[in-house]
């Protein structure tokens, strides 16, 4: 019986702790994100050190936008291609998911927290996605600020 309401009590507090994302947090995600972790559906984690590559999100009031693969350069620029990722932000009951295309594939992976820093997403795998917000880098040591 203590088990039962163990289980029960575990079950709660999960529930509880998960965050509820409301339309207005969409706008956090502007931005050029860098990948921290994925995190796999048996437990095990994949660690990212340094990232080759970021992603940048541009998602308007309409709940559209794009995702783009972006290259940091030393300087503080980023080299970018012509390719993206349209996306459409669909919420459905208390979750949210945003909705790839390309040209030649469509998927859907839901978006789990978001915050000014952090951002997890699932895909249908139930891969984590562990992201944590970027800035450009600068490692000249010229002093100045980067855009």
């Amino acid at each position: 019986m203590k088990n039962i309401f163990k289980i029960l009590f575990l079950s709660f507090l999960f529930v509880a702790c998960q965050q509820k994302i409301k339309p207005e947090d969409i706008a956090k995600i502007n931005g050029y994100w860098e990948i921290e972790k994925v995190v796999f559906d048996q437990g095990k984690d994949k660690e990212y050190g340094i990232n080759e590559s970021y992603d940048y999100f541009q998602i308007d009031k309409n709940n559209k936008g794009f995702r783009k693969k972006v290259m940091p350069q030393l300087d503080g620029t980023f080299i970018v291609n012509d390719s993206q990722e349209d996306v459409k932000i669909r919420f459905q009951e208390d979750k949210v998911f945003f909705d790839y295309v390309t040209p030649y594939a469509k998927w859907s992976e839901e978006l789990i927290t978001i915050s000014d820093k952090k951002l997890v997403f699932k895909n249908a795998e139930k891969k984590e996605y562990h992201y944590k917000k970027a800035e450009p880098l600068n490692i000249l040591g010229d002093g100045e600020k980067t855009k």
